[in-house]
């Protein structure tokens, strides 16, 4: 009979949302992309992206018999991509009815590290909250700090 496990703090598995969006590419060519991706981190090993189905290219990957057993996830099965001629079996994986304590990766797909490049796109450069405010009038007729340089040139003067 398999065994179910719970995570705790001997075996502690944490999900948490990636800020950035996350690329999957095998062989140079893109076949996941997505500003949805999980992240699972599970014990000492390193984490793994999760990937919404509908932002992977499903017509490059073929579902396979393998499936194996986790008993703090459930059941994985499996998928082999191929794309222009090179096939990488067995390289991607899913949970589609994992363990309650796992459900937020159910139906997600993770692929192995060895076989494809995970990309994360850089941080958005934005100015937070209270650098805003602080570049606006606070109310004694003045900003609190300097104007920002103007983004646009100023129209060419006319005559």
């Amino acid at each position: 009979m398999e065994t179910i496990k719970v995570p705790g703090p001997d075996h502690p598995i944490a999900i948490f949302a990636n800020p950035r969006r996350v690329r999957a590419l095998f062989h140079g060519h893109e076949v996941a992309d997505s500003d949805d991706v999980l992240m699972l981190a599970e014990a000492s090993y390193k984490p793994v992206a999760y990937f919404p189905r509908e932002h992977v290219d499903m017509a490059f990957l073929t579902r396979t018999q393998r499936d194996t057993w986790c008993p703090y996830k459930g059941h994985a099965a499996y998928f082999t991509l191929t794309r222009d001629g090179a096939i990488a079996e067995d390289a991607v994986w899913t949970y589609e009815t994992p363990h309650p304590a796992m459900q937020a990766i159910a139906g997600r797909l993770a692929f192995f590290p060895n076989v494809v490049t995970i990309e994360e796109a850089p941080p958005a450069r934005g100015a937070s909250v209270d650098e805003i405010v602080q570049h606006t009038d606070s109310g004694a007729g003045a900003s609190q700090r300097e104007h920002w340089r103007p983004n646009v040139d100023e129209p060419p003067a006319q005559d």
